[in-house]
């Protein structure tokens, strides 16, 4: 079994602080103000359920437990932490109401509870938000503002607005409040399965680590703290480990995709985490794919970059009990398609083959009879015969189709080699 130690460099760090529950009272969030949250929100939160997945823990070498909460309301946890901060708030700041720059699930939760509370909320979003988001924020009762073509121009005019309407500006992760709410899926997760001996959290400002790193090490002191981000933005690794990489790029984990991690979040993650790791994006749709397939559940690709790690990473957790949270279903259903088609692809169920044939009568139902042979489903042709490089009586063909799996492509592919056919792959990045 991979042991604390082993998990990271930090450990002598860890060590000392695993002393004693109450020594991470340094922090500016203490599990008495988790607690405080959890008793707060309750009754307006969905406990969400813990539950251990067989299949995953087989093909990961871990025991692996899923915490669902993309079964919340607005579909992600964000709600715990935006709850417990309105509740904290006076008479005068609510009559007021608050306001925040964001156009995801921090929007959503903020605006639901909001709307539930009576507390006016307006939500900043950069012009290019997509509709449907802006439609889903109103939709919970918030006021949007659209302003500025980046989140960075967004967060400023929301600001601004803030001081000159008097609102409550509320952070997606850098306040203690956020924190707090947030910290408390990990006293429901060690609650369920107390077993747990390693939390693998999904890190973008770093609001859901510090929260849970800081319950998690109160209740259990050895337990091993591990944060994935997306090798696109890996700025709290940078942090972490004091590296320079860059943060930029379209990535599946747009939940995460923070270039600046929080002044508070930074250092409770420095303090209390063993280690942060990287995942591809190769890796995140395998996982969104995963979960649908296996848990029959949509996780966006956020929430699954837990699961993402333990592909990635498997020496590192084998043998270990392993917690992770699917922390958000939020993902738009044609990005959904497109990951579980590429997924299909790279598994080789689905392909699509570049075969060079001549332009005479016949060739091509040469080509299909091979399919039918083969037990081939042909789902698309294309004829390419203006836009290639081959002669002019040459022409290329693309055919798209579906196999039970890549060994049965491979026979395929053997099949046509053999009848004299130059068939090639139309390889997925």
């Amino acid at each position: 079994m991979t042991t604390t130690d082993q998990l990271s460099p930090r450990a002598v760090q860890r060590d000392a602080l695993s002393a004693t529950a109450t020594s991470v009272t340094v922090a500016p969030v203490t599990v008495a103000d988790v607690r405080a949250a959890r008793e707060r929100i309750n009754g307006s939160i969905q406990r969400t359920p813990t539950m251990v997945s067989q299949t995953l823990s087989q093909m990961t070498g871990a025991t692996v437990y899923l915490k669902f909460e993309n079964h919340q309301f607005t579909a992600a946890y964000k709600e715990r932490g935006a709850l417990n901060k309105l509740l904290l708030l006076g008479e005068e700041a609510r009559a007021k109401g608050v306001i925040a720059a964001s156009a995801g699930n921090h929007a959503q939760g903020l605006a639901y509870h909001g709307a539930r509370l009576g507390l006016p909320v307006t939500i900043v979003m950069p012009t290019t938000t997509p509709t449907v988001k802006v439609m889903q924020t109103e939709g919970h009762g918030a006021t949007v503002v659209l302003h500025g073509e980046t989140f960075d121009e967004a967060y400023a005019h929301a600001r601004r607005l803030e001081a000159e309407r008097g609102l409550t500006f509320v952070h997606p992760f850098d306040d203690p409040d956020i924190i707090a709410g947030q910290g408390t899926v990990a006293l429901e997760m060690l609650e369920d399965a107390p077993e747990i001996d390693t939390l693998v959290i999904p890190i973008g400002g770093g609001g859901l680590l510090s929260g849970m790193g800081t319950a998690a090490r109160a209740i259990r002191p050895d337990i091993a703290l591990v944060g994935v981000q997306a090798e696109l933005y890996p700025s709290m690794y940078d942090v972490i480990k004091g590296a320079n990489l860059p943060c930029d790029g379209d990535t599946l984990a747009e939940g995460i995709a923070v270039k600046e991690p929080g002044q508070i979040t930074r250092g409770i993650v420095d303090l209390l985490v063993n280690d942060v790791v990287l995942v591809t994006e190769r890796a995140l749709e395998q996982a969104v794919s995963l979960l649908l397939q296996i848990e029959k559940t949509v996780v966006e690709g956020a929430g699954a970059a837990g699961l993402a790690a333990l592909l990635e990473h498997k020496a590192m957790f084998a043998g270990r009990t392993v917690g992770l949270v699917l922390t958000g279903g939020n993902i738009d259903t044609r990005l959904l398609a497109n990951v579980l088609l590429r997924d299909l692809a790279r598994s080789g169920r689905l392909a699509r083959l570049r075969i060079r044939l001549q332009d005479r009568p016949g060739a091509l139902y040469q080509v299909s009879r091979i399919f039918h042979e083969q037990q081939v489903n042909i789902i698309e042709v294309y004829h390419q015969r203006v836009f290639t490089s081959l002669p002019a009586k040459g022409l290329i063909t693309d055919i798209e189709c579906e196999t039970r799996d890549e060994a049965h492509l491979k026979r395929l592919m053997a099949a046509l080699a053999q009848a004299g056919f130059d068939a090639q792959p139309v390889e997925l990045a």
